[in-house]
């Protein structure tokens, strides 16, 4: 009997060790998947901690512009569920656009979004996330303009006024195609509209969605059939926050996989 009871205590002892080591495990585990978490959390470095904040020019409808008080629109939507996918709130600051790259440079901001495209001269300043949306530059006309084509702005003894806005592409763009001296940039396009209803500029060159806008809401003006450029949009970062420009790639990645960034885009855009 003392035999039988000796082995009994010694299996019983066995079973409790390979218990205990087999909890004791899982538990090891466990940390190793939070502090896993954690560290990818902390690798991910915010202007405001808990926060991600988004520089934009809120008068580019359909990608942002004012509801009231609050800025909403394509870039607005994207970028929120950008936050959502890294745990971050949004945090959106709206100022001029040729503000946007030097308030991201200089650690104000963290990510520029308004219908940015990436260009050499940008990618001295900034880095650029994968692409979310495509865009193309349109030339807006009074009706009855003598300009009937892009190709006129670029005929012999053409001397077209061209209307911008400051920083975007379609200025980099005009003053490249016709010198400074033709290209009156604006702080806004509806600065840009506004100075053509008024003869200042013969045509204004502006993306095509917000010139969709412009032309809706001031009659007399149309939109040239063939299109000046084709963009991509992308998000920009400071240089060298390849931690956060990684995780917004991947959460642009992802939203893109699943369709959500399509459903936001067809919200504005029928």
């Amino acid at each position: 009997m003392k035999k039988l009871a000796k082995i009994l205590s010694i299996v019983l002892a066995l079973a409790l060790i390979a218990t205990f080591v087999g909890c004791s495990g899982k538990e090891t585990e466990k940390k190793d998947d939070n502090s896993k978490t954690s560290s990818t959390t902390e690798t991910v470095t915010t202007v405001k901690e808990g926060k991600l904040t988004m520089a934009t020019n809120a008068y580019f409808q359909p990608y942002e512009f004012y509801e009231g008080d609050k800025i909403v629109g394509i870039d607005a939507e994207i970028a929120a569920a950008i936050a959502e996918k890294l745990g971050l709130e949004l945090v959106i600051e709206d100022m001029a656009f040729d503000s946007i790259i030097t308030a991201v440079t200089e650690g104000k901001v963290d990510m520029g979004l308004a219908g940015m495209t990436i260009t050499e001269k940008r990618l001295e300043s900034v880095d650029f996330s994968i692409s979310y949306a495509k865009g193309v530059q349109s030339i807006i006309v009074k009706e009855g303009s003598p300009i009937k084509s892009v190709d006129d702005l670029y005929a012999d003894g053409a001397a077209y006024k061209v209307g911008t806005q400051l920083g975007t592409t379609g200025y980099i763009y005009a003053t490249d195609d016709f010198g400074e001296e033709l290209v009156t940039p604006y702080t806004t396009g509806n600065e840009a509209v506004s100075a053509l209803l008024g003869g200042d500029v013969d045509c204004v060159i502006i993306d095509n969605e917000p010139a969709k806008s412009f032309v809706k809401n001031n009659e007399g003006l149309k939109i040239l059939d063939t299109s000046y450029a084709d963009e991509d949009y992308a998000a920009c970062v400071a240089k060298g926050n390849s931690a956060l420009l990684d995780a917004i790639d991947g959460a642009i990645t992802e939203l893109t996989a699943d369709g959500t960034i399509q459903k936001i885009v067809d919200k504005y855009i029928k």
